[in-house]
C-alpha cells in the first residue's frame, strides 16, 4: 500500500516494488495486458508525492567540519516531516532526486578512506531503505567517485568498459528501491546505464462515489534524468565509458512507452533546474523543456539547491515565462524543488478520480509546497531517533578519522569576509595547488617548464546556507576535518595553459559575484549577487595584482591586471592550477572547456592540501594567509554598500587587515544567524 505511517524495513519495501524495466540495459519488457481493474466509476483518492533532493549524505544534523550538531539540516529531521506527511495523507510515494551519496566527510570516508565492502549498504542508502523510499533518481555528484564505486553501492551490474561482463558481476548491497536514469548510456552497449524508468504498482486507499472505503490499484511511472554536463565535470571517470542523450529527447522516447505499459501517472525525477534559453541536448538544466513533453504529470527537480514553489523568490529560473512560483507549476506541470541537505520536504498533492477508464487528476485541487524542517518560531522539528541509531558506527568512525591532526596554524582561517578580501582560508589552498602543479610540470612536462605556475581557488563556503555556512578553522592544531573545511569538494587537481586574455576573461566571470554599484545612490545597495561563491575564483599571490571595479557592468570590471609589476599582455602564457570542475567547463568560464588542460591529475585537491600542510607543518598568517592579489577600485558612494556574513565576526575582518568593513545591523532578519555589514569602497 502507498500509505506508510511507520518506518518500514528494506525487505518489505523490496517486496512492494515493481519495476517497469528490469535490467541495467533496460531491455524492453514484454507488454502484458492486465485484467481490467475493478474500480467503480467515481472512485476518488488523494495521492501525495514526497520529494527529497540534494541530501549529499547529510544523514545527521551534524557538521563534521565543526564536529558539532547543526539543527538546520539533516535527513534525520526531514524523516520526521516524511512521517508526518504519511500520517496526513492516506497515500504517499516517497522519491529522491539524487546528489545523495557525496557531500560530507562521512561520504568520503566510506568511498575513499575505508571503502565499504560489497555486502555493506552505504550509510545514506541504509537509512533511506529503513524509512521506505519508493524510488530515486541519479544526480551529477553520484559520479564523483567513479563508475565502479557507483556500480557497487547502487547494487547494479553496469555493462561498461573497465568492469567485468554483467553476467560475471555480483550485485552488491544497495538501495531497496528502483533508481532510474534515462539519459546516461553505456558506450559499450548503447543502452542506459541504469533502468531508464520504473512503473510502481500500488494500492490506493480510496472512496467510492457513495462514500465506501476501498482499495484501488494505480500504476505510477517514474523516469530519471541528470545534467549532461557530467561528461565535463567528471570526464576522468566517464570519458569513453558512457555518453549522454538529450533529456527532452529521452523523455519523448520513453514516456509513451511508459503509458503503453499502463502508467496512470508519469513523474519526472530530474536532477536539474529551469532554463528557457535555446534548447540543447547538452544543456545543464533542461526541465523547462521537459515540462512541455506530452504525458508529464509532475516534475521533481533539484541540483540548484533552491526552494520551489517560493512566492518571494528572486532566483531567475523561477521568474521565467510559464513558471508559477506561487502555485508551483512549470508550463502547467506541478513541480517541486525541496532545497538541499534535508532542509525541506517537497510535496505534490493530487486529487484523483476514476472516470471508468482511467485515473484523472483534478488540476484545480492540486497543491504543491516545500515544507521546511524549521518551524515558524525558528525552532526545528525533532529528529527521527532511529536514523542516528542506524548509522552510529559509521558516524563515530568518521569523527575519529576527521580528528586526525596534520599540522598547526597561528591564526584563525575563515571565509566570513572572503567576498570583500579576506584570503585566510584560500591562500593555503592556492599554495598547495601551485606547489603540486609546479613540481609535476618540472618532472613531467619540460615543454612548459618556463611558464609561470599560478593557482586559483574560491571561497567554497560563503554563507549560502546561513551564518554557519562558512569555513572556520580555529587557531591551533589542524586536522583532516579542517582540510575538508578548507576544500569542500572531492575535486581533483587540473592545470590549464592559458593566455593573458584568458586570465582576464576568467576574472571577469568571477567578478559576477558582485552586483553593479551606483555611486550616486543614497539607499543601501547589496554588493553580493546570486552568482555562487564557489565560482568566485581568485589569485592570492604577490606575483599577480588586479582591481575589481564594481561600478562597472559585468565584463568590464577587471582593471590594472599585472604580473610581477608589469601589465599582463593578452598573448602572454601561464599555467593555472585549478580543479577538474573548472578546467572542464564547470561554471561556464570563457575558454575553459577542457581544451586547455595540460594536467588531469588523479589526486584530489583536498588530499594535495593535506599533504602540503603535513609538509610545512606550521601554517602562519604571514606566509600562508595574507597575500591578497586583488582589491576593489576606490570609489565614494552616496549610500551604504552592504553584504551579509555570520553574526559577531567583525573582529576577524580587522584581523585580516580589512579596515573598511563595519557592522550595520547585528541581525539581517532572515533567521539564519547573519548580520548586515557595510563596506567603505573609498578606502
Amino acid at each position: 500500500m502507498l500509505v506508510r505511517n511507520s518506518l518500514l524495513t528494506g525487505g518489505l519495501i523490496s517486496a512492494l516494488l515493481l519495476a517497469g524495466c528490469g535490467s541495467d540495459e533496460a531491455a524492453p519488457a514484454p507488454v502484458v495486458t492486465p485484467a481490467a481493474p475493478k474500480i467503480e466509476k467515481g472512485t476518488a483518492a488523494t495521492l501525495a508525492l514526497l520529494e527529497t533532493t540534494d541530501l549529499h549524505t547529510n544523514v545527521l544534523s551534524y557538521d563534521y567540519f565543526k564536529l558539532a550538531e547543526d539543527k538546520s539540516f539533516g535527513f534525520e529531521r526531514v524523516a520526521t516531516l516524511i512521517k508526518n506527511a504519511r500520517s496526513e495523507f492516506p497515500n504517499t510515494l516517497l522519491l529522491d532526486n539524487g546528489d545523495t551519496i557525496q557531500g560530507t566527510a562521512l561520504a568520503d570516508y566510506q568511498a575513499q578512506v575505508a571503502p565499504i565492502s560489497c555486502s555493506t549498504t552505504l550509510a545514506m542508502y541504509k537509512v533511506m531503505n529503513a524509512i521506505g523510499y519508493d524510488g530515486g533518481g541519479i544526480g551529477n555528484h553520484e559520479f564523483n567517485y567513479g563508475l565502479p564505486y557507483l556500480n557497487q553501492v547502487t547494487g547494479n551490474k553496469f555493462n561498461i568498459d573497465g568492469l567485468p561482463d554483467p553476467a560475471k558481476q555480483t550485485a552488491c548491497a544497495g538501495p531497496a528501491f528502483p533508481q532510474v536514469l534515462a539519459n546516461v548510456l553505456s558506450v559499450k552497449s548503447k543502452a542506459p546505464l541504469f533502468q531508464p524508468y520504473a512503473i510502481l504498482t500500488r494500492e490506493l486507499k480510496a472512496k467510492t462515489a457513495d462514500g465506501k472505503e476501498v482499495t484501488a490499484p494505480i500504476k505510477v511511472g517514474i523516469i530519471g534524468f541528470t545534467p549532461p554536463t557530467i561528461m565535463s565535470w567528471d570526464k576522468r571517470w566517464l570519458d569513453g565509458k558512457v555518453y549522454t542523450a538529450g533529456i527532452k529527447e529521452q523523455a519523448e522516447k520513453y514516456i509513451p512507452e511508459m503509458r503503453a505499459k499502463g502508467a496512470d501517472l508519469v513523474v519526472v525525477i530530474s536532477h536539474g533546474g529551469l532554463d528557457n534559453s535555446a534548447y540543447s541536448p547538452t544543456m545543464e538544466n533542461a526541465n523547462y523543456y521537459v515540462s512541455q513533453v506530452a504525458g508529464v504529470d509532475a516534475m521533481l527537480i533539484g541540483h540548484s539547491h533552491q526552494i520551489f514553489p517560493n512566492a518571494t523568490s528572486t532566483v531567475p529560473q523561477f521568474n521565467l515565462p510559464g513558471v508559477d512560483k506561487v502555485n508551483g507549476t512549470v508550463n502547467g506541470v506541478p513541480t517541486v524543488m525541496a532545497n538541499f541537505w534535508g532542509k525541506h520536504l517537497g510535496v505534490i498533492k493530487f486529487e484523483l478520480a476514476y472516470d471508468g477508464k482511467a485515473w484523472v487528476i483534478d488540476k484545480t485541487r492540486t497543491k504543491v509546497e516545500a515544507r521546511s524542517i524549521q518551524n515558524a518560531d525558528k525552532t526545528y522539528v525533532a529528529v527521527e531517533p532511529s536514523i542516528a541509531a542506524a548509522v552510529a558506527n559509521e558516524h563515530q568512525a568518521t569523527i575519529d578519522y576527521v580528528k586526525t591532526p596534520i599540522g598547526s596554524t597561528d591564526f584563525q582561517m575563515t571565509s566570513y569576509f572572503a567576498d570583500v578580501g579576506e584570503v585566510g582560508a584560500i591562500e593555503l589552498v592556492n599554495q598547495a595547488q601551485a606547489d603540486y602543479v609546479a613540481k609535476y610540470v618540472k618532472a613531467n612536462l619540460p615543454a612548459y617548464a618556463a611558464l609561470p605556475v599560478l593557482s586559483v581557488s574560491a571561497p567554497f563556503k560563503s554563507g549560502f546556507g546561513g551564518g554557519n555556512d562558512y569555513t572556520d578553522v580555529a587557531q591551533g592544531n589542524v586536522a583532516i576535518n579542517n582540510a575538508a573545511d578548507l576544500y569542500l569538494y572531492p575535486n581533483t587537481i587540473y592545470a590549464v595553459k592559458v593566455s593573458g586574455d584568458n586570465i582576464k576573461a576568467w576574472l571577469e566571470t568571477a567578478a559576477k559575484r558582485f552586483n553593479q554599484i551606483d555611486p550616486a545612490k543614497t539607499t543601501e545597495q547589496n554588493l553580493i549577487s546570486s552568482f555562487p561563491g564557489y565560482n568566485f575564483d581568485m589569485f592570492t599571490t604577490p606575483d599577480i595584482t588586479y582591481e575589481i571595479d564594481v561600478t562597472q557592468p559585468v565584463g568590464s570590471r577587471i582593471k590594472n591586471l599585472m604580473y610581477k609589476g608589469a601589465a599582463i599582455v593578452g598573448t602572454q602564457e601561464f599555467i593555472v592550477a585549478t580543479n577538474n570542475y573548472r578546467a572542464s567547463g564547470g561554471g561556464n568560464f570563457p575558454g575553459l572547456d577542457g581544451s586547455k588542460t595540460i594536467l588531469a591529475a588523479p589526486d584530489a585537491n583536498r588530499d594535495v592540501l593535506i599533504a602540503y600542510i603535513k609538509s610545512i607543518k606550521t601554517v602562519t598568517r604571514t606566509a600562508n594567509g595574507s597575500d591578497r592579489s586583488w582589491k576593489f577600485s576606490k570609489v565614494t558612494t552616496a549610500g551604504p554598500v552592504t553584504f551579509t556574513s555570520s553574526a559577531g565576526k567583525l573582529a576577524l575582518a580587522s584581523a585580516a587587515g580589512l579596515n573598511n568593513v563595519s557592522l550595520l545591523r547585528a541581525d539581517d532578519g532572515s533567521g539564519k544567524s547573519l548580520s548586515v555589514y557595510a563596506l567603505d569602497l573609498s578606502k
